[in-house]
């Protein structure tokens, strides 16, 4: 029996119907997993190298430094990059509350100035806050506050790129300048081990300092 022109077309519209259903139900279910992994597990956290973030952190605090331009009876001590701990994103987060993630880790160098007066820290303070304005840094937190009892002075700056912060404080009780270089979480390499790591020590270079 032969089918008339009309049923055929009939049938080749129906399957063209089916596989293209079909099709948007692929596309719809591939959404629904992508959309879900996403809610899960948050935004991914962004690649690092750790020795790259540790120069950067060095290279950034070489420049804070210079910035000050202190007289070289106020030398800067040395200082270490530590890491920090990173955790779970999205609705995991929820069910890993307080545990730390092995493969994401922030970073952060701290170093201090001790026995600096004020009048020196007010003007040093200064002339890094300029510097870090004109390359458009974003001021995050004022540190200034003061009464009968004590006195402090600091600020905090952001990079808007990447998420980079620098950190100043300086208070009466200590007369020292404490500085925190910071870059954000990111996912380290497998095989990155911090024990003697050997990119993360700083050293000021000296002859940088003002006279």
């Amino acid at each position: 029996m032969f089918q008339s022109p009309v049923r055929r077309v009939r049938t080749s519209g129906r399957s063209v119907l089916y596989a293209v259903t079909g099709l948007v139900m692929v596309a719809l279910l591939v959404a629904a997993v992508v959309a879900g992994n996403v809610v899960w597990n948050g935004a991914p956290y962004p690649s690092a190298d750790p020795d790259a973030v540790a120069q950067r952190l060095k290279a950034r605090s070489d420049e804070v430094y210079d910035d000050f331009a202190l007289p070289e009876k106020y030398p800067a001590g040395s200082g270490k990059v530590d890491t920090g701990a990173c955790y779970y994103r999205g609705l995991r987060g929820i069910a890993h509350i307080d545990e730390a993630r092995s493969d994401v880790r922030s970073f952060g160098l701290d170093w201090s100035v001790p026995g600096v007066p004020e009048a020196i820290a007010r003007e040093a303070q200064w002339r890094v806050r300029q510097r870090l304005v004109q390359k458009g840094w974003k001021l995050t937190h004022e540190g200034d506050r003061a009464d009968s009892t004590f006195r402090e002075l600091g600020f905090r700056f952001e990079n808007p790129v990447g998420g980079d912060q620098v950190d100043v404080q300086w208070n009466d009780s200590t007369t020292t300048l404490f500085i925190s270089v910071y870059a954000p979480c990111g996912q380290v390499p497998a095989e990155f081990v911090e024990y003697d790591w050997s990119e993360a020590d700083w050293h000021p270079n000296e002859q940088s300092a003002g006279l």
